[in-house]
């Protein structure tokens, strides 16, 4: 099945002190899935939201049935993504994303990807798998090509996870462009400094999800940011 083009607001660039109701309004206006970046101080410097707050606005999104909407895209930079799992999918995540780089060469004690994959897909969650600018992209190939469960969705960042508000690294595009070509129905994440003056370069590589913080969230008319956004990855996805 060829990928569909997503747009996943994140909500680290909402309004925290109304967070229900800004994820709430943001999916009314017109946004897929909700990307809710989860920063533990250890994997990266900043602290974000843990799983209570996430059970908080699951309370105000509503999922479909298809998860077409309303999906929780849980980016887990923490450094022990096996300790979250159970309480994440308790508090309405839907996919749990968490990095290469945390499973494979954290210090801390850590959980293989393949098993973590393994282990997220045993609690009815999809498997994302996260990808550091500085990580080479061939190191996704095994877990995309072995005979283990595989990750649902591949997550490239184009930003040093951590921040948000830093600026696109045009560099980070052909990671994209390798794995759209070796992968074609694959669901590629892109995340870090998109909008509408990155968003071109973003799809032409063959990115179907798109993560857009500040340009959504910031903007005047959200909807008429996330309509673009989504027209400019259609129209690359049926080249």
């Amino acid at each position: 099945m060829p990928p569909k083009a997503i747009i996943a607001p994140s909500i680290l660039a909402s309004d925290f002190g109304q967070l229900s109701h800004e994820c709430s309004r943001i999916i009314g206006q017109g946004a897929d899935w909700l990307h809710i970046d989860i920063m533990d101080g250890h994997f990266v410097p900043n602290i974000t939201i843990g799983a209570p707050v996430v059970t908080c606005i699951r309370g105000s999104v509503e999922r479909s049935q298809d998860w077409s909407k309303g999906v929780f895209d849980c980016h887990m930079m923490v450094a022990e993504p096996q300790r979250w799992l159970e309480d994440f999918k308790k508090a309405g995540c839907d996919l749990y994303c968490f990095h290469y780089e945390a499973a494979e060469t954290s210090k801390a004690p850590h959980t293989p990807s393949s098993e973590l994959i393994r282990q997220v897909h045993a609690l009815g969650l999809k498997a994302g798998v996260a990808i550091k600018p500085d990580t080479p992209v061939d190191v996704l190939f095994p877990l995309l090509d072995g005979d283990d469960e595989k990750p649902d969705m591949v997550l490239v960042m184009t930003v040093e996870p951590g921040f948000g508000g830093q600026k696109f690294q045009h560099r980070c595009m052909p990671k994209v462009e390798a794995l759209r070509k070796r992968y074609p129905e694959l669901d590629i994440e892109v995340d870090g400094g998109l909008g509408l003056e990155t968003i071109d370069v973003a799809a032409e590589a063959g990115a179907n999800v798109i993560v857009a913080g500040t340009a959504v969230f910031g903007a005047a008319d959200p909807s008429e940011v996330i309509a673009k956004l989504k027209s400019v990855v259609e129209k690359n996805l049926v080249r």
